[in-house]
């Protein structure tokens, strides 16, 4: 199976081939190119073409090509642009969608792209068993989002209930219009090679090749989901994203030996109940005394608790090390710093703030509705990446935290957010994951602790 990787799209793009590329048949030269958009064209190097263009390298092994200023971590605190490198086809295609732009897709088969994958989202060093976890892990997620989208299935990259005193906004990847993936984190991260990969990635893909994660009861292919570190307890599907498709391979259960699931949090309760689930290890962090505790004195058990900076280092990139508080962090706003933040980053003039309340959380402790109480207006907003969107220039590491205040009680002086994790929680927690293997569980143990219900079965794809 091949697939269209969307890479990047701008204006003008600069490209440098290595080794022998044909276009139209025709061996075009190595070295720096520049196309740009011009009257529905693609203009090379000063030469009008139609939309696409396609340079393909006469053999695989020994052509690569760069593309510069490609933005990776768009909207998150490591944006940064780089030079990154591909094997495979390149393909430039006029996108009227974007103003005029050209978009630049990598072409490749679906294992090669796996094994950037893997060596983008985490170290091509990691230990073996975790690349394998990891290999079926992103293998599933994309051919889930193929078959749904073979299906014609219509999704909406963006949902949002809006009525007077409430905002809740949920997103989700939609369907490119000209590539099947794109090459960020709004999709899997891919930077062709320029991670460097290692044998032991090729042997984790090679390995597990058209292995993926089914529904025991469905044979369908799981929608596989992962975050960086879900902070001891991950979260339920449907506190993230909508409750329209039924996942129950995607539970919040606790990131330990016992990998309880929490079978009570996962269902509606009624109106001023509370989950009690009495058994060890358990929390009913739906409520805000039980988050405290759970926030400040943290579990020893939770495989993502780890500071050992061998294991770290294996599952974090450069760029993803500049963070290094992943299962406890702390966020300290003035008064003003967050009345300031929030008018920007929602638009809204809360004037000064009086409070920040969690309306609802989820069975992880992550906040689904948050109350903000300003002098000059009041709203609840949701769900949790809004919610993170809105307190922080980029993106608070999670939802899962309580707020401490100092100073006068009816306007405090600054706000304190004391949280747990990085991402959305759901699924496969990465570190969590790293430290399974280095203790010793194999790939089948890791899928099976975070994806309840399911089996693996290996497909042709």
């Amino acid at each position: 199976m091949n697939l269209n990787v969307g890479i990047v799209s701008a204006t003008s793009l600069h490209f440098v081939l290595k080794g022998t590329y044909r276009l139209n048949g025709i061996t075009y030269p190595e070295g720096e190119h520049e196309a740009h958009y011009q009257n529905g064209l693609i203009v090379v190097d000063g030469i009008s073409l139609t939309s696409p263009v396609l340079f393909e390298p006469r053999r695989k092994t020994d052509c690569c090509f760069e593309l510069q200023d490609v933005v990776i971590g768009v909207g998150f605190h490591w944006e940064r642009a780089e030079t990154q490198r591909f094997e495979g086809l390149l393909k430039l295609v006029a996108d009227c969608d974007r103003k005029g732009a050209i978009t630049a897709i990598n072409i490749l088969g679906l294992e090669r792209y796996l094994v950037s994958v893997i060596s983008s989202e985490m170290r091509a060093t990691s230990n073996m068993e975790l690349l394998k976890a990891h290999a079926v892990v992103s293998r599933s997620w994309l051919v889930a989002q193929l078959e749904l989208k073979k299906r014609h299935f219509k999704r909406k990259p963006t949902r949002e209930i809006n009525r007077k005193g409430l905002h809740v906004k949920w997103y989700d990847r939609d369907d490119h219009r000209h590539y099947d993936v794109c090459a960020d984190d709004h999709c899997q991260r891919y930077q062709g090679i320029t991670r460097a990969t290692t044998e032991a990635v090729e042997k984790a893909v090679k390995a597990t090749m058209g292995e993926v994660i089914v529904h025991e009861k469905t044979d369908e292919i799981c929608d596989a989901r992962f975050s960086k570190c879900c902070g001891g307890i991950t979260e339920h599907f449907e506190n993230c994203w909508g409750g329209d498709t039924d996942h129950d391979y995607l539970l919040s259960l606790d990131d330990d030996a016992l990998g309880m699931v929490h079978e009570e949090a996962n269902l509606k309760l009624t109106r001023g109940r509370a989950a009690e689930w009495g058994r060890k290890g358990l929390w009913a962090l739906r409520k805000d005394r039980a988050m405290e505790s759970f926030i400040y004195e943290g579990r020893e058990s939770d495989f993502c608790n780890t500071k050992d900076a061998t294991v770290l280092r294996e599952v974090l990139n450069g760029y993803d090390q500049e963070t290094t508080d992943f299962y406890r962090w702390k966020v300290r706003y003035t008064q003003k710093e967050l009345a300031d933040l929030l008018r920007r980053r929602s638009g809204i003039d809360f004037g000064e703030i009086k409070s920040l309340t969690a309306v609802e959380r989820g069975p992880s402790g992550r906040i689904v509705k948050l109350r903000i109480e300003g002098t000059k207006e009041v709203l609840t907003v949701g769900k949790e990446l809004e919610i993170r969107k809105w307190l922080s220039e980029s993106h608070l590491y999670s939802s899962a935290f309580v707020v401490e205040t100092e100073g006068d009680q009816d306007v405090p002086s600054a706000f304190i957010l004391h949280g747990a994790g990085w991402g959305h929680g759901v699924g496969m927690c990465q570190i969590g994951a790293a430290v399974m293997a280095v203790k010793g569980y194999g790939y089948k143990e890791i899928i099976a602790h975070y994806f309840k219900n399911t089996k693996l079965e290996k497909r042709i794809l």
